[in-house]
């Protein structure tokens, strides 16, 4: 067992690492959490754009407090949760749809300003809802410009102080009496596939919020099942491909999976509201929630912001899922890599033009070994 002194030196080999990770609107909350006076904080809420760095420095400002890192992305919130255990035992790291219920005394929001702004103000609304009377909002953006932000936490809190800075700006607001009405950002729209109408539920934070992406409809149209075939649907979103999987032909087996709590809530809802029973929606960022070899379809519609990391793991999990024979579907504006990659793990791999975009397939190759 490492001695205190080297315990203590890896933890600062920690700390020091994390700093030269944070991004400006989670340093920019960093400072406004060190401006505030001593006070009687017991629990603090908040999100994060880099492993919980504000919540960090929140929770050794006042120790006696116990905190929540908030996560609508089960890979985020299992590595900070991994890196930040050991040095801060009182805080928690979940990954739920919303906001776990408050009150909360101090409550910490870093945005992107790159951001999706429904999103946001959805956060807003629930801090403000979790806050106890007299709690404190901090919320920080890297855009010095920004006014969006400044009006968005006004018109919830009423009076809010601005500290811009050369980086960006934060904000100081403290929660008065509760509204009379808080808007509902969840929204339901429906799509037709093969002359039946599928209703389908979204909301912010998951992937083509109130509409059905092009990419999706383009893996829907590909989409060639056989009585009781079983499907792995990978990054579910709301759940659109799915929901015509289930319904295409009796008996089909669908396995929903997706890193984003909210996307699973809105899978399910959207399989209850069409009467599909043959759907299982299960939060897991790696796929190990299906039964190696034993799936006829895999179908994704990999992220492009992630450089093709996503796009190698979908691939990977494609090729343990699927049986041999099996078929697997990527659907992309940039078919390039996927052509040059998926020979290596499926055989006929093939690329088709569909509504703009490209859905690439392969078949498993008879021993998944190789």
């Amino acid at each position: 067992m490492p001695s205190r002194k080297r315990r203590e030196h890896l933890r600062l080999e920690r700390e020091q690492e994390r700093q030269q990770r944070i991004p400006e609107s989670e340093q920019l909350l960093i400072e406004a959490i060190e401006s505030l006076g001593p006070g009687e904080i017991s629990a603090v809420l908040g999100t994060t754009l880099a492993r919980g760095a504000a919540l960090a420095a929140a929770l050794q400002k006042f120790p006696a407090a116990r905190g929540v890192c908030h996560f609508l992305d089960l890979y985020r919130c299992l590595e900070t949760s991994r890196e930040l255990s050991a040095d801060l035992p009182a805080l928690a790291c979940e990954c739920t749809p919303d906001f776990p219920v408050g009150p909360v005394d101090l409550a910490l929001l870093p945005v992107d300003p790159r951001g999706e702004a429904e999103l946001t103000r959805d956060r807003l609304q629930q801090i403000h809802q979790r806050l106890r009377p007299g709690g404190t909002l901090l919320a920080a953006t890297s855009n010095p410009d920004d006014q969006w932000l400044h009006e968005e936490i006004r018109r919830l809190f009423g009076k809010t102080t601005r500290t811009p800075r050369r980086k960006g700006v934060w904000y100081q607001a403290v929660r008065g009496e509760p509204h009379d009405k808080y808007k509902n950002f969840d929204c339901e729209f429906a799509f037709r596939d093969q002359g039946e109408l599928l209703r389908v539920y979204s909301r912010p934070g998951v992937f083509s919020h109130r509409s059905l992406d092009t990419g999706a409809r383009a893996l829907i149209d590909s989409l060639d099942l056989k009585p009781g075939s079983r499907v792995v649907d990978l990054g579910c979103g709301s759940g659109a491909v799915a929901l015509a999987a289930a319904r295409r032909a009796p008996e089909v087996q669908v396995l929903a999976l997706d890193s984003n709590p909210r996307a699973i809530e809105c899978t399910v809802r959207g399989a209850e509201a069409n009467g599909l029973s043959g759907i299982r929606a299960v939060l897991d960022d790696q796929g190990q929630a299906g039964d190696p070899g034993t799936y006829d379809v895999v179908a994704g519609n990999p992220p492009y912001f992630s450089e093709y990391r996503i796009a190698e793991l979908f691939l990977r999990i494609a090729r343990r899922l699927l049986r041999p024979g099996g078929k697997v579907l990527m659907v992309t504006k940039t078919p390039a890599w996927f052509e040059e990659q998926m020979p290596k793990l499926f055989d006929h791999v093939q690329s088709r033009t569909q509504r703009a975009y490209h859905v690439v397939t392969g078949v498993q190759r008879r021993a998944p070994s190789e």
